[in-house]
Order: structure tokens, then sequence, then C-alpha cells
């Protein structure tokens, strides 16, 4: 390979990843979109991707499908109990399938995508492990051997990039969500004080109580006071 086409390579990743990180402030859903469409764009041969959740070596759900070929092929994962997909999440690694239907890692599977999907190639990229889950960004092709060498390791390059930004996201996520309950729990705070007038203090600890009591979060009692208060007021 040239040195031009390296340097083109590496342009064409750092635009990605920007066109990703931009994203950030819009939440992880807008991100995962960005991805998948990204490694679209970016891994020639392939024709689709999604990101696959999973839990307990299950599909819980798939994000951000470039179309329905990529979210079909997650159900039948699901419903076989096997795949790329599954192992990329859980083994913590890359995932290459060459040619799914002469693969004999998955034999249930490559039974079903012959009478049910035109997906013949993949590759599967670990994104991410959190409390929720897992996750692997897959990316797929319609005919075998569609995805070479060098087309798979922009993908490892992408997946790494894609997983930083979507750390970020989620932290930006989370960030905004603090923000907003402390907002709500301020609302509710300053109600308590004027019906009952008391302080900030005792106030508090009145929505502590009710927490315990009802077993739901101080933030939820909040958004339920708040959501009572008369529009008169």
């Amino acid at each position: 390979m040239s040195e031009q086409s390296d340097t083109d390579i590496l342009k064409e990743l750092a635009d990605h990843a920007r066109s990703m990180h931009a994203k950030t402030r819009l939440g992880s859903d807008a991100v995962l979109a960005e991805i998948t469409a990204s490694a679209v764009q970016l891994i020639d041969g392939v024709v689709s991707a999604g990101i696959t959740v999973t839990k307990k070596r299950k599909v819980v759900e798939t994000l951000a499908p470039t179309n329905a070929d990529a979210r079909e092929f997650d159900l039948l994962q699901q419903q076989v109990g096997q795949g790329p997909c599954l192992d990329a999440a859980w083994q913590h690694r890359t995932v290459r399938v060459p040619d799914l239907l002469s693969d004999g890692r998955w034999p249930e599977l490559a039974d079903t995508v012959r009478e049910h999907s035109p997906i013949r190639s993949s590759v599967s990229y670990e994104l991410f492990t959190h409390i929720e889950g897992m996750g692997a960004l897959n990316v797929y092709a319609t005919t075998p051997h569609a995805i070479s060498d060098t087309e798979v390791e922009k993908g490892y390059a992408l997946a790494a990039h894609a997983a930083l930004v979507f750390d970020a996201a989620r932290k930006y996520d989370q960030f905004q969500s603090a923000l907003a309950s402390r907002d709500i729990i301020g609302q509710a705070k300053g109600m308590i004080m004027e019906r009952f007038n008391i302080g900030a203090d005792a106030a508090f600890e009145l929505l502590t109580k009710l927490s315990q009591d009802s077993n739901v979060t101080v933030a939820e009692i909040s958004r339920q006071l708040a959501g009572s208060k008369p529009e008169a007021e």
C-alpha cells in the first residue's frame, strides 16, 4: 500500500472520529447512529451495520441498525443463542466471519441465515462493557470474503474511536440527568419549604423520608410533587 493511500485512510478515519465526537452533546443515541453510519461509509464491502447489546449471553437490543438486515441478524442470533456478535461482546475480542455459511462455529445460525438473511460475511468488534450489558459493533456484507484484511484494520481503528466517543456521550447523558434531577429536587424543596414554612435542610429530610417510606428515589418523589403543583400557583 502506498504512503498516499495510508495518508488517505488516516484522514478518513480522523474525519469520521470528528463527526462522531460532534454528536456527543446530542446524546448517546445520536453517537451510536453516527458510529454505524460511519462504519458503512468507511469500510469497503460493508453494506450494513448495527450495535448488539447483550446481557447474560442474550441479545437485549439492537441499537442504531443501518437497515432491517442488521436488526434481523441479531434476532436470528437471539433465536438460536449463538453467533459472532454475542462472542465479540462476551469474549472481549474481534470476531471475523469470512463466509458465514461455511464457518463451523455457529452451525444453527448458519442454517437459519441460509433461509432468512442475505448476510454472508461480517466482522464484530467489542465496543463497550458496562453495568447494563456488553456491546459489539457489527459490520455486514452480503457476499463471502467481502471485507479484506485492510478493511478489518480500518474497522479496528473506527471501533477504538467509537468506544471512546460513546463513553463520553454516556457521561454527558449522566451529567445532564444529574442536573435535571438537581433542578427538580430544588423545585420540590421550595414547594415544601413554602407549604410548611420550614428550612431547606428540613425540606430535604422530609423528601428523604418520603423516599424511604415509599421505596422511590428522591428525584422521582420530587418529580411527582412538582408535577402535582396547581397551575394557578
